[in-house]
């Protein structure tokens, strides 16, 4: 304990010595270690911690605001998924069921003999697959008036399922001075039917064999 009391009674005592200068030098020097010590081993550590926990927060804010934009315009998309929803059901609802296709083609025959037409040709063709759907051909050759096969075209166009005329061509029947001109028509009924998941694989199979 008095070696340690000499000891620093010699250290003071040199110090005292030493010019005024030399003295405010190592007061200077002595605060400059204890800052830079302090800023090294405490303040630098705790300020890489503090500028990764701003990143972070600046990057926790931006998904925030991207959050907020998605939930104000959520309603937006519901809207619109039950749109496309309701969009579907309608379509599909239009496209028949394989077993109603017989049905179906009666009634556009139907539709022509109520319209006064005669039929010298009603052939339905073999399916057409396009993926998830089917298109239905039936060649068709008509004779009747103008306004006959215009009536026949209204009441297809009135079927509760997708029909569509097509390739329709038009020559002059035979005709008199009693009764109106006749036409002689040809033109191809296309109609449409769903396919479903398990059909489609039974076609792809059938494409490969």
């Amino acid at each position: 304990m008095e070696q340690a009391k000499q000891a620093i009674e010699k250290f003071f005592s040199k110090i005292e010595k030493l010019t005024k200068v030399q003295r405010l030098s190592i007061c200077v020097i002595t605060l400059f270690v204890i800052i830079g010590g302090f800023s090294y081993f405490s303040y630098w550590p705790k300020y890489k911690r503090i500028k990764a926990y701003r990143n972070e927060c600046k990057q926790l804010e931006a998904k925030l605001v991207t959050a907020k934009k998605n939930a104000a315009q959520i309603d937006k998309f519901r809207k619109k998924m039950d749109k496309k929803k309701l969009q579907f059901k309608i379509v599909m609802r239009a496209l028949p069921e394989k077993k109603e296709i017989p049905s179906l083609i009666s009634s556009i025959s139907r539709s022509g003999l109520d319209a006064g037409l005669k039929f010298p040709l009603f052939e339905p063709k073999s399916d057409n697959v396009k993926g998830f759907y089917a298109e239905i051909p039936v060649s068709i050759k008509l004779i009747g008036t103008y306004h006959n096969v215009a009536v026949f075209f209204d009441k297809v166009s009135r079927l509760h399922r997708i029909v569509n005329i097509e390739d329709i061509k038009m020559s002059a029947g035979k005709s008199s001075k009693q009764s109106a001109s006749m036409l002689n028509i040809s033109c191809k009924a296309v109609t449409y039917r769903f396919i479903d998941a398990t059909e489609q694989v039974k076609q792809q199979k059938n494409k490969k064999k």
